[in-house]
This record gives C-alpha cells, structure tokens and sequence, in this order.
C-alpha cells in the first residue's frame, strides 16, 4: 500500500512511485523481497524484514541512499508488534513484520490523515509516526507513579503484605521494558537527526531534534521512576530490617528479665546435703516469693531504663 503527495494525498501503486514527490508505504516482508532490488536495498537489511527480532536496542544502518532501522513495539499483551522502517529522499516504506492486533496499520492510516498533502514532508511523517508510538507514555508513566505511591503508602503504614517484593518487581521489570523501548527511540531519533546522508532537507531536521527532546524527556521520567522503585525497595528493606530489630529488642529484654531465674535453678538444682532451704517447711514458697520478686525488680528497672 502506497500513497503519494501529488496535488493531495493518492494511493498508488508501487510502478507509480515518482522520486520527485513523496511517498508513504507500508508493506509485508513478502512484498519487500520483490521490490527490494528496484529500490537498492542491502541483503542484510531485506533479511533483517524476514523476522522479529526481540531485542529493543538495535543499531540504525544508515547507508548512502537511505537508513534502515527495526522497532521492537510493547503493547503490554505479550505479543509485541515488530516493524521495520527504510528512510530515503521522498520515500518513507514502514515494513509490517508482525502485528497480531492491527495496530500498526492504524497508526499509518492516522498518520497519512494527520497532514494536509501540500504541507506534509518526510520529517513530519517520520514523527508523527514515532510520536503515535509514544501516545502512550504519558499513561503509563502517571500510572507506574501512582503505583509507587501506593506502594510506598503501604510501608509507612505498616501494610506492606508478604507479596509486596513481587509486586515490586512487575514494576521494575514494566519499567525496564518500556525504558529499553523509549532508549530504541532515541537511539533512533538521533541518528535521524544527524541526517548524515542528506535524506531530510535541512528546514526539516528540526522536527526530528524536536521529536528527539520529547522522547528524552521520557526517558528521564521512566529514569526517575526507576530510581524511585529502587528507593521503594531500600525502604522496604528497611522496614523488615526495623521490625527484626523490634522483634530481636523484645526477645532480649524477656531473656534479661528472667536471667536471674535462671541462675536461681541453677543454684538450687545442685542439691548439696547443707543447704537448709531443702528441708525448711517455708524453703518452696520462699522461693517462688524470691523469684517474683526478682522478675518484679527487673521490669521496674527495665521501666526506668527505657527497655520497653
């Protein structure tokens, strides 16, 4: 599917294609592989349209007569749609790899809507297409922030349950995704922005370095909430840590309180023959009053102290 900006905005096909206008394709690894001579296009760069490559950071080649990149693009369902994108003079061609859910194409069809034909250029398509991949991100970040909100509400009231790390760790790993994804397109954007092989006319650079400060201000807010799960996680630490401490203060005061007692039946457990208290009529219940008060002695100092 091809559409070419020549007295408004015409789908063509591809024997159609006029260098001197511009040109917005969007097609299958399939079609790529019976126009990729005409176009010129490197072995590598077709084979790399063959197949869904999982990983979000990868390299922008930039060749003399264009610039291939891949795009690896979340959509929280676990089947990402993959794309791929070739970038010449006047002809923008978006590669759909995978995409289960029709996304992709929706995106395109907004896209070509967005410009009225006398006023579109290859940088404004560039970046409306990147910034309707980013629509998202304001969403996603209010609602990670909240979510560490909540969480760290938990801690200071003491309601942090035993699934409360795991459920940590769906955020940080979420974050971790969708900054790899963000990463991708910067990467992308400043590459594009050096415009070294002169694809982009030099009036239009300046929307791709616009489309690149949007996308680090992204990048820094999905920094900072990484940095604050983190500091969400040391705090938690902490609080077990606290409560351990709690725990370990209560235990030892006890075994202070009644280490005397202990020390009682160890005296009294030796039995010798000349201790009078065995055969005393009193010797049991003196005793038991000794050793209360004992215990009562030791809270009363462990009151004054500040034990407890």
């Amino acid at each position: 599917m091809f559409y070419k900006a020549d007295n408004g905005l015409r789908e063509i096909q591809f024997d159609e294609i006029d260098s001197s206008f511009l040109t917005i394709g969007i097609i299958s690894g399939t079609e790529l592989e019976e126009i990729k001579d005409k176009l010129e296009f490197s072995d590598s760069s077709v084979e790399k349209c063959k197949r869904a490559n999982p990983l979000f950071r990868t390299e922008v080649e930039v060749h003399s007569n264009y610039s291939f990149t891949e795009l690896r693009v979340p959509n929280g369902s676990g089947d990402d749609d993959y794309i791929a994108m070739f970038l010449m003079e006047n002809l923008i061609l978006i590669i759909d790899i995978f995409d289960r859910d029709g996304s992709t194409m929706d995106i395109f069809r907004r896209v070509i809507n967005r410009f009225p034909a006398e006023k579109i250029n290859s940088a404004k398509v560039v970046c409306a297409f990147m910034e309707s991949l980013v629509s998202d991100s304001g969403a996603l970040i209010e609602k990670a922030r909240n979510e560490l909100v909540k969480m760290e509400e938990k801690i200071i009231n003491d309601d942090a349950g035993d699934g409360f790390n795991i459920e940590l760790l769906d955020i940080k790993k979420e974050l971790l995704v969708f900054n790899n994804y963000y990463e991708q397109l910067l990467d992308i954007a400043e590459t594009l922005s050096d415009n070294d092989n002169d694809i982009f006319r030099e009036e239009e650079v300046i929307y791709i370095s616009n489309l690149q400060n949007k996308i680090q201000r992204i990048v820094n807010d999905i920094d900072s909430l990484e940095n604050s799960a983190d500091h969400i996680g040391d705090a938690y630490s902490s609080s077990l840590d606290l409560k351990l401490n709690h725990s370990m203060k209560f235990f030892t005061v006890i075994t202070t309180i009644f280490f005397p007692l202990t020390i009682i039946v160890g005296w009294y457990g030796m039995n010798f023959v000349n201790m009078p208290e065995l055969h005393w009529k009193y010797g049991y219940l003196s005793v038991i009053v000794f050793s209360a008060l004992v215990v009562f002695t030791m809270v009363f100092i462990g009151k004054r102290r500040k034990w407890f």
